[in-house]
């Protein structure tokens, strides 16, 4: 959607107050940004998430999806499970097809402008208590309790912090995008329905090229996110 990337090219100054203003909460605002190589109009988002992964109080992540293969470039980066976990955005909020780039924050609503990022960043959130380690060659996951909690998943993601990418074909040919917090792998470790639960995951069954591991506690079919924390693989 070409009419947004004026919207996320002022996004730094639209949010600049908040970072001044917000404490540091107890768990960061989920952003996520639907992407791709092959779209022209990604770009100033992909600047934007890169801006917010800068945050403390936000954990950006990008999802890389397959279906701009067809513009003559295919992404290194795409991900089969990222245009599932879209659509079902899409039918949670009555889209009616996927685009690029779309945002959705906290896994409640998706973004048509900077105001709504802005506006998350100063509501209260739903927290549910994550704690992320590495220790002996193992990701440690430890998922608190929550009386009354609405059922959802454990989902581990991996991402990659920054690449570059020389674009030879396709509406970005002859550019080099700078991408950020880029989604390696999603999985999912397991339902969560209130009780503290514990998880062990080999650093070793992760993709080589993480940087970073995050979890989200997150209701079913890509329901709202209660829950998340990130950690270093390094």
């Amino acid at each position: 959607m070409k009419s947004w990337t004026r919207a996320w090219l002022g996004a730094a100054a639209a949010l600049a107050w908040t970072a001044a203003q917000a404490d540091v909460p107890s768990r960061p605002l989920v952003v996520e940004l639907f992407t791709a190589q092959g779209c022209s109009s990604c770009p100033p988002a992909d600047s934007f998430l890169g801006q917010l992964s800068q945050r403390p109080d936000v954990l950006a992540l990008a999802f890389h999806v397959d279906y701009w293969d067809s513009s003559g470039w295919r992404d290194r980066f795409e991900l089969r499970q990222a245009v599932e976990r879209q659509n079902a955005y899409v039918i949670n909020f009555r889209r009616p097809s996927a685009f690029t780039p779309q945002f959705v924050i906290d896994g409640r609503k998706d973004a048509v402008g900077t105001s709504a990022i802005a506006e998350a960043l100063q509501e209260p959130r739903e927290t549910v208590a994550v704690t992320l380690a590495v220790h002996d060659g193992q990701v440690v996951v430890d998922v608190g309790e929550k009386a009354g909690a609405h059922p959802g998943e454990v989902l581990l993601l991996t991402f990659l912090r920054h690449a570059s990418t020389s674009v030879a074909r396709g509406e970005n040919g002859g550019r080099t995008l700078e991408e950020f917090n880029i989604v390696r792998s999603i999985r999912t470790l397991g339902e969560w329905q209130g009780a503290s639960r514990n998880y062990l995951v080999k650093v070793s069954s992760l993709p080589s090229d993480a940087t970073d591991v995050a979890v989200l506690v997150q209701g079913h079919r890509e329901g709202p996110i209660v829950g998340a924390a990130t950690q270093s693989l390094h």
